[in-house]
């Protein structure tokens, strides 16, 4: 790598170690942040990443080591400290207030008053949707935020980092809700903020978004920086090695196995919109004992509500679901999750966790019924050896399931939703973008947890927007638009131009049943 002039060095962390709890979350770090580039940050779930971020943000302070701004030592004491140094961060988890509009979570602490007449609220809106169409976003700034699906969520945290007039932008997971376009419109304002001098890092686990978009990398692993480059000088197994210390594993490869009976199926299920029109629109599905069903479709194609239907999170919704033949007439959640079938929600965050509680409440907080006794829950040997058998067979990261959830990393906190739902015992699994915001190693966890349970004779519908997994884990696709299925194909004809074709037919569509 050639020697980059020290004057592009915007902030440095000298030998930064960050300690929790007795963990070493950072060792000995060191990193250099330059002006008007992309300084791309990748490891695995618990590497560290977000720490050393959070630090940058004053989120954190470092155990040890110092934080060098312009070439002189800084102490941030809280987020609005680095905001006054120019410091901006987008957060892997929205840090949004459901309950206002667009334009307040974009002024909030910073509102803009006018005299003695308090907040203008117009002004604000003003402002809001100068920033909000500097995104594309397609959203007003006077929506509830809470009425915005994620996808669009996140745009609004963009929105409101880009308002801050940033030197230093903090992008962690930025993609992870947003469709393809909406990924092309963020790369296109990150070129504008670099042209202006602004120095972005990037973290993500989409190693080709990080080769696309970054001009240095630094790879972490087990909080110690394993590889730093300039992404023109490397390869994605460059990448790889340096995060997991070996090529990625062929995660995808599929076991052959027969497919028994069918395990669900969905009739004309429907969901209409509160703005009008339906978000499902007489959708039917069917899926087998041990079959792997990958639903595809971009942001709005109505993936997710599909799955709160099912699960009976939409009292108001239509159709009819079976398991195992039988019609589920009980349209709420637990007697739904009784009957066999269990959601791993796409917000991990909101739905997923009870925050407060630790690893091991968490993981067995859907399957209490199963682990009292006479109406008295009783922590024993079963319980024990359930929650251990959770962290050996997903590999979750939890020195010690006494923890608070929060303590773990976004990957190992999305494999205890996952765990608390394979605790059960479901006959469906409904996983919504079950790889969201996590890494190499983990997905290979995941994907590989995934087609062990379909050998086993469990039936699993998931939902992506990332071709490449729904091509790598479907046994067969079946592709949404505007809340229909628009075609189904099985794994062996499909190709990505058909999928991506199909994905974009909603409005001429079809119905299809399986």
């Amino acid at each position: 790598m050639a020697e980059i002039d020290e004057g592009d060095i915007i902030l440095k962390l000298d030998d930064v170690t960050k300690v929790y709890s007795g963990i070493v979350a950072v060792k000995h770090a060191n990193l250099s942040l330059r002006r008007g580039a992309v300084n791309v940050l990748v490891g695995e779930n618990g590497a560290g990443k977000s720490t050393l971020m959070r630090m940058i943000a004053g989120v954190e302070k470092p155990s040890l080591g110092r934080i060098l701004l312009e070439g002189k030592e800084v102490e941030f004491n809280s987020p609005a400290d680095a905001q006054k140094h120019g410091i901006g961060m987008v957060f892997q988890e929205l840090n949004l207030f459901g309950n206002l509009s667009v334009a307040e979570n974009i002024f909030a602490t910073r509102e803009i008053i006018r005299g003695i007449r308090g907040i203008d609220h117009k002004a604000q809106v003003e402002k809001a949707n100068h920033f909000l169409d500097k995104l594309d976003a397609g959203i007003s700034a006077e929506t509830m935020v809470e009425d915005l699906p994620i996808g669009q969520q996140q745009l609004v945290e963009i929105a409101k980092a880009i308002s801050l007039d940033t030197r230093i932008l903090i992008l962690d997971e930025p993609t992870s809700a947003l469709s393809a376009a909406e990924v092309d419109i963020l790369f296109k304002v990150i070129g504008e903020l670099k042209a202006q001098g602004v120095a972005i890092v990037y973290i993500s686990h989409r190693l080709e978004e990080l080769m696309r978009i970054g001009d240095y990398i630094t790879v972490l692993r087990d909080g110690q920086i394993t590889g730093q480059a300039m992404v023109k000088d490397i390869d994605t197994k460059w990448i790889v090695r340096s995060m997991i210390g070996s090529d990625a594993k062929d995660f995808a490869k599929s076991v052959d196995h027969k497919l028994g009976a069918e395990a669900f199926r969905a009739e004309e299920i429907s969901l209409p919109r509160k703005t009008g029109g339906l978000a499902v629109d007489h959708l039917s599905i069917s899926v087998r004992a041990g079959e792997v069903l990958g639903i595809y479709g971009l942001m709005g194609a109505g993936r997710s509500e599909f799955f709160e239907c099912v699960i009976g999170q939409h009292p108001h919704s239509t159709g009819k679901v079976f398991v195992a033949g039988k019609e589920i007439v009980a349209r709420d959640t637990p007697t739904r999750i009784k009957r066999g079938l269990a959601l791993i929600p796409e917000d991990r965050q909101r739905e997923g966790l009870v925050q407060v509680l630790s690893i091991a409440a968490n993981l067995t907080l859907a399957s209490l019924e199963k682990l009292t006794r006479f109406g008295f829950h009783i922590r024993g040997d079963r319980e024990q050896g359930a929650i251990r058998d959770a962290i050996r067979d997903l590999s979750i990261k939890a020195p010690n399931p006494d923890f608070d959830v929060t303590s773990m990393s976004g990957g190992n906190q999305q494999k205890v939703v996952i765990g608390k739902a394979l605790m059960t015992n479901p006959k469906v699994l409904l996983m919504d973008e079950p790889s969201r915001g996590i890494d190499v190693g983990a997905k290979a966890d995941v994907f590989r947890t995934m087609r062990r349970l379909a050998g086993e004779g469990l039936a699993i519908l998931f939902s992506t927007s990332d071709l490449e997994e729904v091509m790598a884990l479907s046994d067969r696709i079946a592709v949404m638009s505007n809340g229909r299925i628009t075609k189904i194909f099985d794994r062996a004809e499909a190709t990505e131009e058909l999928i991506v074709q199909a994905a974009s037919e909603g409005h001429k569509s079809t119905r299809e049943i399986a």
